[in-house]
């Protein structure tokens, strides 16, 4: 008998007087186990049918456990494929999952490089591809809990930003698994973190017009933060705009055309005159290879942002992304649809935008004022205190 398997084919066998059968894997010519070392043939899967259906219930049944079966079929196949081709040999499995991981990692994005910084740390600096099982990766897991953050090292990581860093391993092991650098892929074993609901801080419309009318130290974080908040963009896209990413419409008007830095999401989004006027937009010609906002600098965003909201008299704590939670909020209490404020937004789940949904706080009052106990017509009840 051959050592080299060709086919496997799922079989079954009649069990308990012929009332079920039972699922089984037929190697053909059959394959070496690695742990006995001995030529097996048949495998028996442990699932079990009935053998004549007498209703629909037991014939949904067997399709189910049929599929599931077959499932097993091809994993098995796959595997053994893959050993035939001597894809997973001893020398790639000492190749360096690190370095493959830091070269993903300079092609994606920041959210990347930081996941790569913490798996650097965990493995103390060397990982090899045949060490990445189900086992290394739950001690990651583990490890993102205790993590420190990376500026503020006295602070653990927060738990929405593990539930992000945590996905975005998983899709690395997805990657290493597709790439054949990986003989299985372990994110089917791995269990998701659940995110934490968090309130996102965001300017009321009063809010943003006295901001907007307050004096600020840099006038380029002033232009750049009030943009965010007419248009949704993030602070990494702000930094990347040129002016040849501003496009006019054929019938009139103008619109943003830019991948999203963070989603990579292709986003083609309107944008308002207001938003026009404030970057200059008429004031001339303008090359379209420049940055439309060049003085724009990250060192902005800390003591400069909160001493100009200070001034203006706000008290929240206002970070700059909170300009695209302002535009994201304001939207749906204009009446936007939430649909509409997913693709302004460039999300890809609608879920994502659901959240601006429940900060609109002016589309909930009108909406519990809806509810009477009075007769049409009646002066609503004055609150004693109420102005």
């Amino acid at each position: 008998m051959s050592n080299i398997c060709k086919t496997v084919t799922l079989r079954t066998r009649k069990i308990k007087n012929g009332t079920q059968l039972s699922f089984y894997l037929d190697y053909y010519p059959g394959y070496r186990n690695e742990m006995t070392m001995k030529v097996q043939r048949h495998e028996s899967l442990g699932i079990y049918i009935f053998a004549k259906p007498k209703n629909q219930r037991e014939r949904d049944y067997n399709e189910r456990m049929t599929e599931k079966a077959e499932a097993l079929r091809c994993r098995r196949y796959e595997s053994i494929v893959n050993e035939r081709y001597d894809f997973f040999d001893k020398e790639k499995q000492k190749g360096d999952f690190l370095e493959y991981f830091k070269m993903k990692a300079e092609k994606k994005n920041k959210k990347w490089e930081c996941v790569y910084k913490h798996f650097e740390a965990f493995c103390e600096g060397k990982c090899m591809f045949g060490e990445v099982h189900v086992g290394l990766c739950n001690k990651f897991k583990d490890y993102l809990f205790t993590a420190p953050q990376t500026i503020h090292k006295e602070h653990k990581l927060h738990n929405n930003t593990i539930v992000g860093y945590w996905s975005t391993f998983r899709a690395v092991l997805h990657t290493a698994y597709k790439d054949h650098k990986i003989e299985e892929n372990p994110n089917a074993f791995l269990d998701r973190i659940n995110t934490i609901p968090t309130e996102k801080e965001h300017l009321s419309q009063p809010e943003l017009i006295h901001l907007a009318n307050t004096e600020c130290k840099e006038p380029a974080l002033k232009k750049a933060f009030l943009f965010a908040c007419l248009t949704g963009l993030r602070k990494s896209d702000i930094k990347g705009l040129t002016w040849k990413k501003i496009q006019p419409y054929g019938d009139g008007g103008m619109f943003i055309t830019m991948r999203m830095q963070k989603t990579q999401q292709l986003v083609n989004n309107p944008i308002s005159e207001e938003a026009l006027e404030l970057i200059g937009f008429y004031d001339g010609e303008h090359n379209p290879e420049d940055k439309v906002f060049p003085e724009f600098k990250d060192k902005m965003t800390g003591s400069v942002l909160r001493n100009w909201i200070k001034a203006a008299g706000i008290t929240k704590h206002i970070t700059f992304h909170c300009a695209r939670h302002t535009f994201g909020s304001l939207q749906v209490d204009a009446g936007t649809g939430i649909y509409t404020v997913q693709h302004l937004l460039g999300h890809k789940n609608v879920g994502t935008t659901q959240i601006y949904a429940n900060m609109a706080d002016e589309s909930k009052r009108e909406s519990v004022n809806r509810i009477t106990l009075k007769p049409k017509g009646t002066p609503r009840l004055k609150i004693v205190g109420q102005r």
